[in-house]
């Protein structure tokens, strides 16, 4: 899970290990009536450090974390897209700049 640190000069950054982890938010779209239990399942699943029920063009966003990019390939296309009830997902990849 990503985490800030106190720097010595008193701003906040993010540590090494944390640079190296791979962020991103995944937007799903779910069936109908389906969202509650899509958002429970999701949320259970390695590498899921959030997963919220919301209102809007998507039922569910899920915050996720991997150690590059292929593991969250992997994560998204073996794991998340294969909980019953999604229709679609879209990865919106954290940028830390």
């Amino acid at each position: 899970m990503s985490r800030l640190v106190r720097l010595t000069d008193g701003t906040t950054g993010r540590t090494e290990e944390d640079i190296e982890m791979v962020e991103a938010y995944i937007l799903i779209q779910t069936e109908a009536g389906r969202a509650s239990e899509v958002a429970r399942d999701v949320a259970t699943l390695k590498g899921v450090t959030m997963c919220e029920y919301v209102m809007g063009p998507y039922e569910v966003i899920a915050r996720v974390e991997a150690p590059n990019a292929d593991e969250l390939g992997r994560l998204v296309i073996a794991r998340i897209q294969t909980v019953q009830g999604i229709t679609r997902t879209t990865t919106c990849t954290i940028v830390h700049m």
